[in-house]
């Protein structure tokens, strides 16, 4: 039986040119959506002349690779730079534009939020700004289908930010405030079992796990070494692709690096990102010479050159919810070690195609490469196992559960 295509209003506080893993998966989700016939009206933060130059020049696939779909609309929402990043949008409730205007006009089968937590505006908790109600009025006035996607682990960001002691103070808070911000959906979306059983004993109503995140296994593959960024390197790789932030532990790749070249000398450690960090973590490199390169952004063939020829990837971030780049790594033929923390055992089988360290510590994570970059025979297995690994997470079948999802939630009303 054929299905009536849905009409699908999408919010999200981070897309394109803003970089970020949520950017990716909205882009690559909006698209599929629209492959299959779906209409689909896209909002979306606006960028503006306060963000840092390079941002708005960033050769990121956006709306000009939508815009060629009939039945793709879209509208930007006021932002300011966050504070302390200031290469990321933070929503503003202006006003002059309200959800239930837009949905009134598009009239949607299904809102889908993305990224909910920071459109409702609780990043203000340590962060700077404010949201808007994502279409949350609309859909109680008309009985229309509302889901949230959960991306962030926004706990861990609050404890990570605040620091143990605060944290430990507003502990109790926390299942209040996520039961009353969850309540508000029909459902919420987790694409790492271990999150979802950490935010329902904090009381989120209505949840579930649905592996909604996947990556294009197509591109993402190990004959990509053809792109190699630096063919005549022919040194042990180490390679961390992410934003250059503290939350993602980058630091802590400077302390493992000492380690593991004191044990092979040759090892090379590449850094792929940008972020608040820049300069520290430049200056920091500046003492290991050639051995350290922080190589800045990479984008299209460079990028998944520098995946290909990576011996391993190293993860230390222990704020990750199904991590995209241990994924993107992993269909590469790249082994990945990770801090343990929530979902990375999800992606990282131990002695299948990678190793899990312990977090926040450098001893750990040197040991885990050493083993590895020792033991060819080791690491050709991790190679070959890495690829099959992740190939159940492909973005055609997860975008198939996910489209199977919002005709349920349809159907059900």
């Amino acid at each position: 039986m054929t299905k009536k295509p849905l009409r699908i209003a999408l919010f999200t506080g981070l897309y394109a040119p803003f970089l970020t893993g949520v950017s990716v998966a909205v882009h690559q989700r909006v698209r599929w959506l629209l492959e299959q016939g779906h209409e689909v009206f896209l909002i979306h933060p606006a960028i503006n002349n306060k963000y840092p130059a390079q941002v708005g020049k960033r050769p990121m696939s956006g709306l000009q690779e939508l815009q060629i779909f009939p039945k793709f609309s879209s509208f930007a929402f006021p932002t300011e730079p966050l504070i302390f990043y200031k290469s990321l949008p933070q929503p503003l409730s202006y006003r002059h534009w309200s959800d239930t205007r837009l949905l009134n006009n598009f009239k949607p089968d299904i809102i889908v939020v993305e990224e909910a937590a920071q459109m409702r505006g609780l990043y203000s908790i340590f962060l700077q700004g404010y949201g808007r109600s994502i279409g949350v009025e609309y859909a109680r006035k008309t009985r229309t289908p509302i889901i949230s996607i959960f991306h962030t682990d926004i706990i861990a960001y609050i404890q990570y930010y605040l620091g143990n002691v605060i944290f430990n103070f507003v502990r109790p808070l926390l299942p209040i405030i996520v039961k009353q911000f969850s309540e508000t959906y029909n459902l919420s979306l987790f694409s790492s079992r271990e999150q979802l059983t950490k935010y329902q004993k904090l009381k989120c109503q209505r949840s579930e796990y649905l592996p909604y995140q996947g990556i294009d296994c197509n591109k993402f593959h190990p004959r990509n070494i053809c792109y190699d960024p630096i063919p005549e390197n022919k040194r042990p790789t180490l390679l961390f692709v992410g934003r250059i932030t503290a939350e993602k532990n980058v630091g802590q790749l400077l302390d493992i690096y000492p380690l593991v070249a004191a044990k092979i000398p040759d090892v090379h450690l590449v850094i792929v990102g940008s972020g608040p960090l820049d300069k520290e973590i430049r200056q920091r490199a500046q003492k290991f010479g050639n051995g350290v390169t922080i190589w800045g952004e990479s984008h299209g063939l460079e990028l998944l050159g520098w995946f290909a020829k990576a011996d391993i990837f190293v993860n230390p971030s222990i704020t990750e919810n199904f991590c995209t780049t241990n994924n993107e790594a992993l269909a590469s033929g790249t082994p990945v070690i990770a801090a343990i923390a929530p979902s990375t055992a999800e992606q990282v089988l131990p002695g299948t195609n990678g190793f899990l360290a312990e977090p926040n510590n450098p001893k750990s994570f040197a040991e885990k490469i050493i083993t590895i970059l020792s033991d060819p025979q080791l690491k050709h297995q991790l190679s070959e196992q890495a690829r099959p690994s992740i190939l159940p997470f492909d973005w055609s079948a997860c975008s198939q559960k996910f489209e199977d999802k919002l005709y349920q939630l349809v159907n059900s009303q």
